[in-house]
């Protein structure tokens, strides 16, 4: 397996969106920036996204070979055995440094990061099994993200604050929306658009930390315009229109992350979140995200 290859099955272009829920999950939990665990816990659950993209691919295979032949497996790039191995082999990684993040550091939370990890393993593994056939798998897909948010959380907290809970609601809402989004991705145009009304959801919590946050409100102003473009083209039904929408709301989860942290002051965190959203649309365009 070479470079290109293992950067097309890691959709690694949308890999600072999972930076920037890492520190949601972490600072709003009572940590910082400064602290050792963090970087650990960004590869640990770096190694589980990219993973599992890896397994995306491996149970699509089938899919895949009708639907998109270009993909590194049905193309031949690449055995669907060796995608599997590798897949398993970050999962199991990333929960090896888990454990050294509840139990390597004087303050830290024991068996809870840990515990954590392997239910978003175990949600990573159901998504990727059952998704193309499971009507629910929209929610499956966001409780993985809310899980990122939980993992970094009780690496610091024992009991994760509200603020923690309610910013996982709204990025599940996000993640709903989005989800939904990705599955017509094939079809060409959307059967209904109920489900996106899920985007709004978080666009009104923002507004609420607005009141209290310029920053956070003008984060709010940037994530409002930026859901409006890509349901513009999800309604526009235009040849590409789908799946440009797709990445675009999935770089947005980090314009999300960064209402989060600055409506509860960390507008350093945020800048940094701001950040990975520009840093996701630049790689976009290098490695497919989706």
């Amino acid at each position: 397996m070479n470079l290109s290859v293992a950067l097309k099955l890691g959709r690694i272009s949308n890999l600072p969106t999972v930076w920037s829920n890492v520190l949601v999950g972490a600072l709003l939990a009572g940590g910082s920036l400064a602290d050792a665990r963090l970087p650990l816990l960004l590869v640990s659950l770096s190694l589980f996204y990219v993973g599992g993209m890896f397994l995306n691919d491996a149970f699509d295979r089938e899919f895949d070979a009708k639907a998109r032949p270009e993909r590194p497996i049905p193309s031949g790039q690449v055995s669907a055995a060796q995608v599997f191995g590798f897949g398993y082999g970050m999962l199991a990684l990333g929960l090896l440094l888990l454990v050294c993040v509840g139990y390597g550091f004087g303050t830290g939370t024991g068996w809870r990061p840990l515990a954590a990890g392997s239910a978003l393993a175990a949600a990573i593994l159901a998504y990727d099994r059952w998704h193309k056939s499971n009507p629910l798998s929209p929610l499956v897909m966001g409780l993985c993200r809310v899980l990122v948010y939980l993992t970094a959380a009780f690496a610091f907290s024992a009991v994760p604050p509200a603020a923690v809970h309610i910013g996982a609601v709204m990025l599940l809402c996000h993640l709903i929306g989005l989800t939904y989004a990705a599955k017509q991705e094939h079809l060409g145009q959307l059967e209904s658009v109920w489900p996106l009304g899920f985007l709004a959801v978080p666009i009104i919590y923002g507004l609420v930390l607005g009141l209290q946050s310029v920053a956070a409100l003008l984060l709010v102003v940037a994530f409002t315009a930026w859901v409006i473009y890509a349901i513009r083209l999800l309604l526009r039904r235009a040849r590409g229109d789908v799946p440009r929408a797709v990445v675009s709301l999935i770089a947005g989860i980090s314009l999300l992350d960064g209402i989060l942290l600055a409506g509860h002051g960390h507008w350093e965190a945020a800048l940094v979140a701001v950040g990975a959203f520009l840093l996701t649309l630049a790689l976009q365009r290098w490695v497919s995200g989706t």
